[in-house]
């Protein structure tokens, strides 16, 4: 299996699997392999009865720069163009109720999941660590829900399951800002279960409580996981359903435009409402 993904290594030792994003985008940025393979990846490990806890962490220095915008243009761009009509609006719904699926992928796994962050987590990568059971972060970990930057209302899991994670002030306060928070400020807030020195250190952790989960029985931890998903699906799914259909809608603007040119320039945006 550790052969197999291109955005993804797996590694399996005493119960425990190892998924470490590497790309192939930089800061491990989700594109189109993302996308396509982290179902087939979680499915295969939920399936594998020697595989009783996941730990989900990034290579190199970032968790994640979260969505790889210039690999998934071919997402975006119709959707950009002046006058976007039914069809690429169609096209993209769809597209994106696919990519909303491979974070659910993660959310639905009924092996226990553990997320040990380092470096930047951004957007798509706040999405991702929204899907798992619990979350860990180094010191030097930062935290965007960036996707306002970009005039992107946050359509893969964000909006969805943050609500079940942070108080509603916090939430709307990260979302409606974009701004960074530390690792610390997710610690108090609630984002992150703890902080550790470094990665090395967050990584371990995250390994030490797998363990621990995989010592238990493993059908009794399946079923608290079943119970207290059970609590949340309904309303999460509820969610992803009206943002797909809103950005659907409402996504194209010249502010959008002026979001991603803005980023690609390393500039400021001005962002004038249309």
């Amino acid at each position: 299996m550790a052969d197999a993904y291109e955005s993804v290594l797996i590694e399996t030792k005493d119960q425990v699997a190892q998924v470490t994003l590497i790309g192939p985008g930089k800061g491990n940025a989700m594109g189109p392999a993302f996308w396509a393979e982290l179902p087939q990846v979680f499915a295969a490990l939920d399936a594998d009865p020697d595989v009783r806890a996941i730990v989900l962490t990034g290579s190199g220095r970032n968790f994640s720069y979260g969505l790889d915008l210039a690999a998934m243009g071919d997402t975006l761009g119709p959707m950009m163009a002046d006058g976007a009509l039914a069809k690429p609006r169609a096209d993209f719904h769809t597209r994106l109720k696919t990519m909303q699926g491979a974070i659910t992928a993660v959310a639905d796994c009924r092996t226990p999941t553990i997320a040990s962050v380092h470096g930047w987590c951004i957007g798509g990568g706040v999405d991702l660590i929204s899907a798992v059971d619990i979350r860990y972060a180094s010191a030097d970990a930062k935290f965007s829900v960036r996707e306002v930057k970009l005039a992107i209302v946050a359509d893969v899991g964000s909006l969805a399951r943050l609500p079940l994670i942070l108080s509603d002030g916090h939430l709307r306060e990260l979302a409606l800002t974009g701004r960074d928070i530390s690792a610390e400020r997710a610690a108090r807030i609630g984002l992150v279960n703890d902080v550790y020195e470094d990665a090395e250190a967050s990584l371990a952790a995250a390994h030490a409580t797998a363990a621990e989960i995989a010592a238990n029985p493993p059908l009794v931890v399946n079923g608290i996981k079943d119970v207290l998903d059970e609590q949340r699906t309904a309303a999460v799914s509820a969610s992803l359903r009206y943002v797909a259909a809103w950005n659907s809608a409402f996504l194209p603007s010249k502010d959008l435009t002026e979001g991603i040119t803005a980023m690609f320039g390393k500039r400021p945006p001005n962002f004038t409402g249309e």
